[in-house]
């Protein structure tokens, strides 16, 4: 049975009759003088081409879907999935493009750069999803594996985290959190108040860490109705899975006093 981008789509929850599916082409500079793209051209510049499309509803739709899939060309029929974007809305127009305010989302996250469709009509460089959808999917590439920081420079954002405790390029990532026991940090970015949490006794760093990565905030009343998406982790102290309960507990209490983060951060709120 040929896997298809339906089977893709569904796996993510995307419906295919809010989506549009896109296929940029390598283009050093267009017949109206703009400037393209280039297999080097950078994440910023590749999601600020996107957003700006012709005014031409015969060239694109006047009302263009939510989700945009977008892909990279690949040579032949070939095309590998850059990244999913939600639009939020036409931002500005002239007389001749209109721009999108157009947002990176989590979408087929774990599969950028990797998944590769058979793209059916070479001169045709958008489609609706439900066309799409019957688009061989031609290779899955493994993911590179991403080396471990080290506890000292770990910094994670919530989307990340979520990545690190799924995705197989973190296989090693998960190994060291499991390993440790210790002092985590977790800060809201939006106001920059402070949460002080601890891993110890039976459960490790990662099992601590899942929780949070599954349901945003890991059981702790202080951080429930929070938007986690908006939090960021971090370790203050590892310690080795054998160590006292008091100890991790001394550590806890004195990196609460040092970050203030009962009074003033996210602690007992």
């Amino acid at each position: 049975m040929t896997l298809t981008f339906e089977s893709i789509m569904a796996s993510a929850g995307i419906d295919p009759a809010e989506t549009l599916v896109i296929r940029h082409a390598y283009v050093a500079v267009h017949n109206d003088g703009t400037p393209g793209i280039h297999p080097n051209t950078s994440d910023d510049d590749l999601l600020a081409y996107t957003s700006v499309q012709s005014i031409s509803t015969r060239t694109f739709p006047a009302a263009p879907p939510r989700l945009w899939v977008v892909f990279l060309p690949e040579g032949g029929d070939r095309a590998r999935l850059w990244r999913v974007v939600i639009n939020h809305g036409e931002a500005e127009r002239n007389d001749v493009v209109r721009s999108f305010h157009l947002e990176v989302c989590d979408d087929l996250a774990d599969l950028r750069n990797r998944l590769v469709i058979r793209w059916h009509s070479p001169r045709t460089w958008r489609v609706n999803a439900t066309t799409a959808a019957a688009y061989e999917v031609m290779e899955i590439a493994d993911a590179q594996p991403i080396r471990f920081p080290g506890f000292d420079s770990l910094v994670l954002e919530h989307p990340q985290l979520q990545a690190v405790i799924r995705e197989h390029r973190y296989a090693s990532w998960r190994t060291a959190l499991s390993s440790v026991m210790g002092i985590y940090l977790i800060t809201d970015t939006r106001d920059g108040r402070a949460y002080v949490g601890k891993a110890d006794g039976a459960e490790n760093i990662y099992q601590r860490w899942t929780a949070y990565a599954t349901n945003g905030h890991g059981g702790n009343r202080d951080l429930r109705g929070l938007d986690p998406t908006t939090f960021r982790f971090s370790l203050l102290r590892v310690f080795d899975p054998s160590t006292p309960e008091p100890v991790v507990n001394a550590a806890e209490s004195h990196f609460k006093r040092a970050l203030d983060s009962v009074r003033h951060g996210l602690n007992g709120g």
